[in-house]
């Protein structure tokens, strides 16, 4: 019986691939003569695939007329014009369809010549205008460079200031004679264009005066496309609007001998409303909501009151974002809010506003300078009594702080990078008043990188170091609140939240004035959704404003990595290597975007 079934497995498998191979595609045409190994490949693509094989021998010469006509095309488009391409079908059974080719030698480019229809430009252009035909004598005679080089001119003539060239119909000699092409080129430049102020059609709020504060050009100057482009990308990138067009008005629209800019603005829906909830082993459970009001002072601004209500903190904040304010790519942001912590290692209830400039050089890589003021009422945990309670200070504290930081992006990616690196650096002069007077300055500091280990970028080595001192401070005049921790997700997991570092008698965490963390992580992607990562993290937190090194928590782990389009859901399982009485062993951290 078993012989039985093997025997009916092993026929269903041959009928599988019987049946796999009738339905696998075919050349359309088999492709005979003597030719060049590249020139063989660039035919038969061009002939292509059919399904089925022939039915007829009709049917397989209706085949070979069709693959002669698209392998002559493609040898006349690459210079071979005394090519022979017969159609033809074989004596075999079933018939096969055949093109049989001839290629004949392949002409070249000569004289190519450049007719201005109209006013040529001025001279210095028209000179660059015959150097960018880069058509040198003796060059194969491809039609695909006889159209490029037009291109280029036109090109070139648009960059130079004249919007309206155009080419005319080109005449191009093939001589049989000598085996030459001669591309003769009939370009209208038109006149130099002057560019002026800008013309806003839009249905929104957007306020005119602000986009003609982003055009990079002054009126009167002569016409840059680039320039063009660039006020396009800034109107796309403060994410305002679904869409936006850029484009030069018309001659008959011209003003006192400069044309306006047309920029036609779409507006996104007014308001958006986000909502999310997440769950930790380490930092509880929560929700969060986000609501979001566009462009409501008509500078394409975004005005966002968030909400968290979360196990550990508790949070309501507004913020409004003006992007190019002042000059462009130049971000004002300002803000306030409420907040409540609960923590293992202190709680706080306050209110705070804050200013910040971000002057951006990309999407990613910018300096930013700012100032916040915060009431905080804070009680730390800084002993434990007699019961063995964790016992502290009440403290009502008035706290200034400046910013200066920097972020330097050079990764290929900002949620899923495979290769580059960042820099990431920032400095807080924080000065304290109320019950407690203190100066110190807090400064941290974080370097990535990232390694492909093949030219896919499947497999990446990730490794990343952070740094962090406190300066001028102690322990315990540093509010519990404004100190180092470490531990959790996005720093050394297999540790829960606070759990690396100082601690009091009870495990209450202490932090400290100095910071220190590394990672090293192997990412491997086993296909287009599905990734994997095994990591190693260390950390260490000091009660100076150096770190000693004397107690570095390490722990080790897997992850899952699931691609949701956008950037990649994680799903790391961390335990602690050298673990401390009452740590857990084991810690789940679930998030969106790789640890770093």
């Amino acid at each position: 019986m078993r012989t039985g079934f093997a025997a009916i497995a092993v026929l269903s498998m041959l009928v599988a691939m019987s049946a796999g191979q009738a339905t696998a595609a075919q050349p359309k045409a088999q492709v005979v003569g003597e030719l060049d190994h590249s020139l063989r490949q660039q035919i038969e693509a061009a002939v292509g695939e059919a399904k089925t094989r022939p039915d007829s021998r009709i049917d397989a010469r209706r085949r070979a007329r069709e693959a002669a006509v698209d392998a002559l095309a493609l040898l006349r488009s690459e210079g071979y014009y005394d090519a022979q391409v017969e159609p033809d079908v074989s004596d075999s059974e079933p018939p096969t369809a055949l093109v049989r080719v001839t290629a004949g030698a392949r002409f070249k480019e000569r004289d190519a010549a450049l007719e201005w229809m109209g006013s040529p430009p001025a001279a210095n252009v028209a000179k660059a205008a015959n150097e960018s035909l880069k058509l040198p004598a003796g060059a194969p005679g491809s039609a695909a460079d006889v159209l490029a080089a037009e291109g280029r001119l036109v090109a070139l003539l648009h960059d130079k200031g004249y919007a309206d060239a155009e080419a005319m119909p080109r005449e191009v000699i093939v001589d049989h004679a000598d085996n030459s092409v001669r591309p003769h080129y009939r370009i209208a430049a038109g006149d130099l264009v002057l560019i002026g102020r800008v013309k806003v059609v839009s249905k929104g709020r957007t306020k005119a005066a602000w986009v003609g504060g982003l055009a990079p050009w002054k009126i009167g100057s002569v016409y840059d496309p680039d320039s063009v482009g660039k006020l396009e990308r800034r109107l796309l990138d403060t994410g305002v609007y679904d869409s936006v067009t850029v484009a030069l008005a018309p001659k008959d629209q011209a003003e006192a001998g400069v044309r306006p800019v047309i920029v036609s603005l779409a507006d996104r829906k007014a308001r958006a409303l986000e909502l999310g909830a997440s769950y930790s082993t380490t930092q509880g459970s929560g929700v969060d909501g986000k609501w979001i009001h566009y462009n409501v002072l008509g500078a394409a601004d975004t005005l966002t009151l968030t909400a968290r209500l979360y196990d550990i903190q508790q949070n309501l904040d507004l913020e409004l974002d003006q992007p190019d304010w002042r000059r462009a790519d130049q971000i004002l942001k300002v803000g306030g809010g409420f907040l409540a912590d609960i923590t293992p290692a202190y709680n706080d209830a306050g209110a705070g506003v804050r200013v910040d400039v971000e002057r951006h050089y990309t999407k990613t890589t910018f300096i930013t300078v700012g100032s916040a003021l915060d009431f905080t009422a804070i009680r730390d945990k800084t002993d434990i009594n007699d019961q063995g309670l964790p016992v502290g200070v009440d403290l009502k504290l008035y706290i200034a702080t400046l910013l200066g930081a920097f972020a330097l992006d050079r990764s290929n990616d900002p949620l899923d990078p495979t290769r580059g690196w960042r820099l990431t650096a920032r400095a807080e002069p924080t000065f304290i008043t109320g019950d407690r007077q203190l100066v110190y300055l807090k400064t941290q500091a974080q370097v990535s990188d990232y390694l492909p280990l093949d030219r896919s970028g499947d497999t990446v080595i990730a490794s990343r170091l952070k740094l962090g001192s406190i300066l001028g401070g102690s322990i315990p005049n540093v509010p519990a609140d404004r100190r180092f921790f470490a531990g959790g997700g996005g720093s050394v997991r297999g540790y829960g939240y606070q759990e690396v570092g100082p601690r009091l008698l009870d495990s209450t965490p202490e932090g400290g004035l100095s910071l220190v963390e590394t990672s090293l992580e192997v990412r491997h992607r086993l296909s287009r959704q599905w990734g994997i990562v095994a990591f190693v993290d260390a950390g260490t937190v000091g009660s100076s404003s150096t770190p000693t090194f004397h107690d570095v928590s390490v722990g080790a782990g897997l992850g899952v990595r699931y691609d949701l389009g956008f950037g990649p859901l994680r799903l790391d399982i961390g335990t602690p290597i050298n673990p401390r009485q009452g740590d857990s062993r084991v810690q789940v951290y679930i998030s969106i975007g790789q640890s770093f």
